[in-house]
């Protein structure tokens, strides 16, 4: 019996020892799970924080979101309210004209973005002209963007109705390096001349440019122009530019031509023109677009020997392109011709090709080298035959004209002819290849 409780003792110690060595594993993984859980707590606590964090600042946001649309919604209003008013006072202005029983002879728009100084000479030189005539010609700035300054010079004056074209559209240039100041311009044109055409219902528009002056007699010259227009459908337009028109290539205020080379730059155009314009107007260049002869359609162009308007923009979106050799030194004309005593029958097509043969056939043919010497040392009119585009600008360049061709024709040509003056009075015509078969010419 004694033996049997020393044999129990001796097995009671080695279980106290697993109890203990139990006890103290049980507490170790205690102390580990409580640390983990401990680290668990802390990330919650600064995932939590960071979540309340992200959650004001969401509602920030929201916020000034609410406060963004609001303002929106108010702008809109605004806007929309604008839009009434103007519409309010164009209604009324083209009332007026109609309760006087005058219709008008060609709206006048100016072509404006964000040349606030150049917009105001240009304004200040129509207004001195159209006054006078102003129910005739009523008088439109339409402004490209929201050049403030230029917004609120053109408001400034209650002589003439403002118009705003405010385009969003991102610009895609067809070709790397293009300026979008181009594709711009040409998304203003036509929204302009939409507008004028179709919501205002005129029946011819003069196109100006935010650069340019005009001659005295610029206005009765149109009217001339668009009787003219009315009588003879092969005329697409009429300008008040001529590309040589440099004081040293002109002389006579009374002369006008036909030309195949559209000019630009001060013009005029007839609704039914524009109906086929319109739908199919090119995203940029515009003015090099309408003298394609897929657009044209072998129609022509009037224009001035001497300009009806002057261009003074060095700076634009043309970056000063030949501006000191071609645009500064061009006349402006400074007679007052009354060109309603004028008979224009001569430029209808019937008569044009017949009288601009005569003067042709009666210049004095020339040729060789020294062609500039030549030309001055004979007394009268002289004819110069080029056979191709490259012997032109040869030419051309003897003289200090434009070189520049267009779809195979040169600027201010007739049938291929370029007729400029020189030493004041003498004509020289620059006779293309096939000139004189398409004139009619014979002998020559």
């Amino acid at each position: 019996m004694a033996r049997m409780s020393c044999d129990l003792r001796f097995l009671l110690i080695p279980a106290a020892f697993m109890f203990i060595y139990i006890q103290m594993r049980l507490f170790q993984t205690q102390s580990q799970y409580a640390d983990r859980l401990g680290s668990a707590i802390e990330s919650e606590n600064h995932c939590t924080s960071q979540m309340r964090g992200l959650i004001d600042e969401v509602s920030i946001k929201q916020s000034e979101i609410v406060a963004l649309q609001d303002m929106k919604n108010r702008q809109d209003q605004q806007l929309v309210q604008l839009k009434d008013l103007i519409h309010t006072f164009e209604k009324k202005g083209i009332a007026k004209l109609i309760e006087a029983g005058q219709m008008p002879v060609a709206a006048v728009v100016i072509m404006a973005c964000s040349r606030a100084d150049y917009l105001a000479r240009t304004v200040k030189s129509v207004l001195t002209y159209q006054s006078p005539v102003a129910s005739k010609y009523p008088l439109f700035i339409s402004q490209d963007g929201s050049n403030q300054a230029v917004k609120s010079k053109a408001l400034s004056y209650n002589q003439l109705t403002y118009m705003q074209h405010l385009d969003f559209e991102p610009v895609i240039t067809e070709r790397p390096g293009e300026l979008i100041a181009y594709y711009k311009i040409a998304r203003h044109y036509k929204w302009a001349l939409d507008q004028l055409f179709y919501k205002h219902k005129f029946s011819r528009v003069i196109i100006l440019e935010d650069d340019m002056e005009i001659a005295p007699d610029f206005f009765d010259y149109f009217e001339a122009a668009a009787n003219l227009m009315d009588r003879d459908k092969t005329i697409m337009a009429a300008s008040s530019w001529n590309d040589n028109g440099q004081k040293q290539f002109v002389h006579d205020p009374y002369a006008l031509y036909r030309s195949d080379f559209f000019p630009g730059l001060g013009w005029m155009l007839k609704r039914s023109t524009w109906d086929e314009l319109s739908p199919k107007w090119p995203k940029a260049y515009w003015d090099d677009w309408l003298r394609l002869k897929e657009n044209h359609k072998d129609r022509q162009f009037i224009r001035p020997e001497v300009c009806r308007t002057y261009n003074f923009g060095e700076h634009g979106s043309s970056l000063g392109q030949f501006f000191s050799q071609y645009l500064e030194p061009i006349k402006l004309n400074d007679v007052k011709v009354d060109w309603k005593a004028k008979d224009l029958g001569y430029l209808t097509e019937g008569n044009y090709t017949k009288y601009f043969s005569g003067l042709v056939r009666q210049a004095r043919p020339i040729q060789g080298s020294d062609l500039v010497l030549k030309a001055q040392n004979i007394k009268g009119d002289v004819r110069i035959r080029y056979k191709d585009q490259a012997e032109f600008e040869r030419i051309a360049r003897e003289f200090g004209i434009f070189e520049e061709w267009k779809d195979g024709v040169p600027r201010t040509a007739y049938k291929g002819v370029v007729v400029f003056r020189i030493q004041t009075t003498r004509r020289v015509f620059l006779v293309g290849p096939d000139s004189v078969m398409q004139l009619g010419i014979r002998n020559s």
